[in-house]
């Protein structure tokens, strides 16, 4: 197996963003997930669309999605992409009392789109806590993580594999 290099530092262990200008185009798709831990109550709160604040979940997938069109002003390193493809889910667990997030983003490009997946999912899951706040400051932000990846030079990733 070839040995891993960490590449945003350059020959000088200077930060450095990676020339990508020479790498082929393919189609990429990162997913991500997590959740949001909360009080049942809460929970209820955001199933019944009760909030005063409004449609909690519709709110956190736009935050999500834009957040992921954004990731670049975010992490200082990341490359700017035109993203073809973003979605962020939610799935209400209430036996656990908890929101899961699952985001996936698309493009045909020369770089990955797992950052755009993370950072979407991260995003939706501060939106949900900073619209529940005032009924819940005892929400936890949880196991955000790449599930899966496809294209590019490295190939395809899954966390089950």
């Amino acid at each position: 197996m070839p040995e891993k290099v960490l590449t945003h530092i350059d020959a000088n262990g200077s930060a450095t963003m990676v020339d990508v200008s020479q790498k082929a185009e393919s189609f990429r798709v990162a997913r991500a997930s997590g959740y949001v831990q909360m009080q049942p109550a809460t929970l209820t709160m955001i199933i019944d669309a009760t909030h005063k604040k409004g449609d909690v979940l519709t709110v956190a997938k736009i935050a999500g999605i834009q957040a992921a069109k954004r990731c670049s002003e975010l992490i200082p390193l990341c490359h700017p992409l035109g993203l073809t493809g973003i979605e962020v889910d939610f799935v209400i667990d209430e036996v656990q009392s908890r929101v899961n997030i699952e985001a996936e983003c698309r493009l045909t490009g020369s770089t990955g789109v797992e950052m755009e997946a993370l950072t979407a999912v991260c995003v939706a899951g501060l939106t949900i806590y900073d619209m529940c706040k005032a009924v819940d400051r005892s929400m936890v932000i949880s196991a955000v993580k790449l599930v899966e990846k496809s294209g590019g030079q490295s190939g395809d990733w899954s966390a089950t594999s």
